[in-house]
């Protein structure tokens, strides 16, 4: 849709309305390249089954949201918090307050490539809504250097430096320039989308329930709970006692009343079974 020119002329009401509109191109941007997302989710289930890892990296807002989808992996799917990292331009100070000079250099992401021990093993994914900050385009050459897979996320047309690029033509921004708004949206979206696939494929997910989950405080007991009483449809009381018997551990007691077997079976089962639960079952 064509944003006016005069924001600063429209009522609080109309200003709402058009930046909320201008966002469904967002998430339209991230269905036009669903395939290349899912091409990219390909190459990165074997290379994580095999132990390597995904790392993001980028620059102000697309480091930003890296360092997010990261950060959320380990609550949601008892990931290990290796198994995705995020990497942002200027390091941790930066998730609060910008950097924009560390952007420009093309080699400033060396350290932190040695830092984490970048290899053959892992999958980098450079974020850059622009599609040219020095910081991401240099990375993604430095991390081909290292034999790693390298993928592109961008919100600019491709750019052929990566092994795998993911183009999300989001258009113009309502506030021109402003990649923070339709840009980081669906760069946000895509990450989501990159995560939840891939731990689903790797056995964390039944069903659509985040099944892979140490009930280690309240919320996430309770969550437990009602996970177990849908599953097998059990009363609340004895999904709470089965938990207790599989040390909060949610596949656990589901396998230990769909099987009738104890914890230490259970435990047997899903071990053989590489974590998957559907496949335990």
């Amino acid at each position: 849709m064509d944003v006016p020119r005069d924001l600063d002329l429209l009522s609080t009401s109309e200003c709402v309305s058009i930046l909320a509109n201008d966002h469904m191109q967002a998430i339209q941007a991230v269905q036009n390249a669903s395939e290349d997302i899912a091409t990219f989710i390909e190459i990165l289930i074997p290379k994580i089954k095999d132990g390597g890892r995904l790392i993001y990296f980028g620059c102000g807002t697309s480091g930003r949201l890296g360092v997010l989808d990261a950060a959320e992996c380990p609550p949601t799917f008892q990931s290990s918090p290796e198994t995705i990292i995020g990497l942002i331009a200027g390091g941790d100070d930066s998730l609060r307050t910008s950097s924009e000079a560390k952007e420009d250099n093309q080699n400033g992401i060396a350290l932190e490539f040695e830092r984490i021990a970048l290899s053959d093993k892992d999958v980098v994914l450079g974020i850059a809504a622009g599609g040219t900050t020095p910081w991401v385009v240099g990375g993604i050459a430095l991390a081909k250097q290292r034999g790693a897979v390298t993928g592109f996320l961008t919100c600019s047309p491709a750019q052929n430096i990566a092994d795998f690029e993911i183009a999300l033509k989001t258009g113009p921004e309502p506030l021109t320039g402003s990649t923070r708004l339709k840009a980081g949206t669906a760069t946000k979206l895509t990450l989501n989308i990159i995560t939840t696939t891939l731990f689903t494929k790797l056995g964390k997910v039944y069903g659509n329930k985040m099944v892979d989950l140490k009930a280690s405080n309240t919320k996430l007991h309770d969550r437990a709970i009602r996970i177990v009483t849908s599953i097998c449809e059990v009363s609340r009381e004895d999904a709470a006692e089965l938990l207790a018997a599989a040390d909060n551990e949610v596949k656990v007691a589901i396998l230990m009343h769909k099987q009738s077997v104890d914890n230490k079976t259970a435990t047997q089962i899903l071990t053989s079974a590489g974590g998957n639960l559907r496949t335990a079952l």
